[in-house]
């Protein structure tokens, strides 16, 4: 069997997620609007919900607005983000030998999370729209196992019937 295919694509500010995260905050906006509505009692509890909405507004427009363009690569093993060349100044931004994990799949829309050993994991919003010809490549290496530990070449010998000549 083939292992996925080396593949580098475009990452950044995505329209996508920005729109996906304003319609959830819209909404739970909503319900909190409604819940301060419908219970009379006004208190430190409808104050407390109305900062938590404007605060999740405020966080998800922050770090919507953080990521800045860049170039997703896999080498068939190991993730790796190249950020900009404004960014590259700021080693904290790039992420060298990573794994990268599907978070949320909307088929022309991923959230991945790279983990890197010893750093904080890193949130990435791909878009089909990027480079729609390399989106099946990118989706392939996604969700592609990763290879197994370099054995020298025994993996058939070890998965061999033990009668087998």
């Amino acid at each position: 069997m083939h292992g996925a295919p080396s593949v580098t694509y475009p990452v950044g500010r995505s329209r996508g997620a920005a729109r996906l995260l304003t319609v959830v905050w819209a909404l739970g906006a909503l319900c909190a609007g409604a819940s301060c509505y419908f219970f009379d009692s006004v208190g430190w509890r409808h104050a407390l919900l109305l900062l938590s909405v404007l605060f999740a507004g405020a966080a998800a427009g922050i770090g919507l607005r953080r990521d800045g363009p860049g170039f997703l690569h896999f080498d068939g093993r190991l993730w790796s983000l190249a950020t900009a060349a404004s960014d590259a100044s700021d080693p904290a931004r790039s992420v060298l030998a990573a794994r990268a994990f599907v978070a949320l799949d909307l088929q022309s829309l991923l959230l991945l999370r790279l983990s890197e050993a010893g750093r904080p994991h890193r949130w990435l919003w791909v878009e089909r729209q990027a480079m729609p010809e390399r989106w099946r490549d990118l989706r392939r290496a996604v969700y592609s196992r990763p290879p197994a530990t370099e054995t020298g070449g025994d993996v058939w010998r070890a998965t061999a019937p033990a009668d087998a000549p």
